[in-house]
């Protein structure tokens, strides 16, 4: 008998709002959903971090099969400094569009 594996993707991500000037880094395991989420807390004026700037468009974003690898890489990038995160993003994203389409 086999025993099924399930491979389990979870996204370390950053957000941004339309100036890009402010940055939110978060973990999920539905991108999609969790950007859906993000847009309507702006729009039901929660308050949240994301949502008292206005930050819902994704910038970058990394894959992990591990939550616990995700998460680490989550807590290492929130205490990177602002000009190190730019450089991050710029590798993956050069001219900072907006991802969000990647995941509608």
């Amino acid at each position: 008998m086999h025993k099924k594996v399930f491979i389990h993707t979870y996204y370390v991500y950053i957000i941004t709002n339309k100036y890009r000037s402010t940055f939110y880094i978060g973990v999920t395991n539905n991108l999609k959903v969790r950007l859906l989420k993000h847009k309507n807390n702006i729009l039901q004026k929660k308050k949240t971090f994301a949502a008292k700037y206005n930050i819902e468009f994704l910038i970058y974003y990394e894959k992990y099969n591990w939550i616990q690898l995700a998460i680490a890489r989550e807590k290492e990038l929130k205490k990177w400094r602002r000009e190190k995160k730019l450089v991050l993003i710029r590798e993956m994203n050069p001219t900072f569009v907006f991802l969000n389409s990647d995941f509608e």
